[in-house]
């Protein structure tokens, strides 16, 4: 549904339907010629009814030096460059679809700790004030806690409005109206790959569709520079006519002709269109090297990222996580007590949280490189 509906690829498709009318039209043949000539001498005491004659022709042009060929031949190219951008426009439409997806997963990951911190700090802020009642703290230390409890609640705000932006866009490459709730199946978790990057840069080259449509124009140029030069050889112009008179107009009343007709390469030889054919080549060949180092420092810079992201996912889950988690709940537990202050608590509370968003940074950067890497070798590595 997804790839039905989306405007920019139905507009990419139209190509291919243009692409395959002008192979249709390099199939066709010279259209012939009819022509109808009359006349009457009517000078020299001559009648129109005794002069008078009628010719019709008929006249046929003759495609030489395989041109109807060579025209065929770019019209096949050119259709096959068209499906393969084609194909290269489902390549990043689904790789946009699959980004603004891990874009919902990290907004709804957010919306998670934000709520759960904001629980856990209203009980920490339920027993402040209890132990304000029985004078334990200050009048300070219970605003302080007030003022955290309602930043966490500002947090809840601004990440459910995050989840809802994401979920809008999310909706739009569906084509999906705001009145359909969106639930997904799956969370923002990390799976350790290993991708065998030779293997992957070796058929990046030979499979990456934008890669094999510049490789389809070149050749189609080529074929455009055969054409130009097959046009120096003029193409003849073979006619047969008829013609009937009357009975004044000549010994026979009915005469058989022939004509042909062959323009003379004096002075145009088609050197314009040759020379424009030798450059389109040139241009189509560095086209063709300006995308193949793209693709290549693509594939080298995202498996790098890719490989530093997940250094840094496994070193949070190696025992940074649990610390974090386990550093505010023993302070919690103590300020419960009496054995922490509030400084203590609010500077747990606050490097945990950071310790987890950072990792749900690094866990939605490790999914995002991993994208941009099958995005740089055009095809899934999970």
């Amino acid at each position: 549904m997804f790839l039905e509906k989306n405007l920019d690829l139905l507009m990419t498709k139209y190509g291919i339907d243009n692409a395959k009318g002008l192979a249709i039209t390099a199939k066709l043949f010279p259209n012939p010629i009819f022509s109808l000539f009359g006349g009457a001498a009517i000078t020299q005491q001559q009648t129109f009814k005794g002069t008078r004659y009628i010719t019709p022709q008929i006249e046929q042009m003759f495609l030489l030096a395989g041109k109807r060929g060579y025209r065929m031949e770019s019209a096949g190219y050119g259709i096959q460059a068209a499906e393969a951008t084609f194909t290269d426009a489902i390549r990043q439409l689904t790789l946009t679809l699959k980004d603004t997806y891990y874009q919902v997963q990290l907004a709804n990951r957010r919306l998670d700790l934000a709520k759960d911190n904001q629980q856990r700090f209203h009980r920490i802020l339920t027993i402040g004030e209890i132990r304000f009642k029985k004078g334990f703290i200050a009048e300070v230390e219970l605003i302080r806690l007030r003022l955290q409890a309602v930043d966490f609640g500002a947090q809840v705000i601004r990440f459910t409005q995050e989840v809802q932006t994401a979920l809008a866009d999310l909706r739009i490459l569906l084509a999906f109206p705001p009145t359909i709730d969106l639930v997904l199946t799956s969370d923002l978790v990390y799976t350790r790959v290993t991708p065998d990057i030779d293997r992957l840069r070796t058929e990046a080259l030979d499979k990456r569709p934008d890669l094999q449509a510049r490789r389809f124009v070149l050749s189609q140029q080529q074929a455009n520079l055969r054409l130009a030069k097959s046009l120096r050889i003029p193409d003849p112009i073979v006619g047969g006519a008829f013609t009937m008179q009357g009975p004044q107009g000549g010994g026979n009343q009915q005469l058989y002709s022939l004509n042909l007709e062959v323009p003379l390469p004096v002075f145009d030889r088609n050197q314009g269109g040759i020379a424009q054919a030798e450059i389109a080549i040139q241009v189509a060949q560095v086209d063709l090297h300006k995308t193949t180092l793209e693709v290549q420092n693509e594939i080298e810079v995202n498996y790098r990222n890719l490989t530093q992201s997940q250094r840094l996912v496994e070193a949070y889950q190696a025992g940074v996580l649990d610390d974090a988690k386990t550093t505010f709940l023993i302070l919690e537990r103590a300020y419960q007590k009496g054995g922490a202050t509030l400084i203590d608590v609010l500077d747990a509370a606050r490097t945990s949280q950071t310790i987890l968003q950072n990792y749900l940074e690094a866990l939605f950067e490790y999914q995002r490189n991993l994208l941009l890497l099958e995005r740089a070798t055009g095809q899934d590595i999970l």
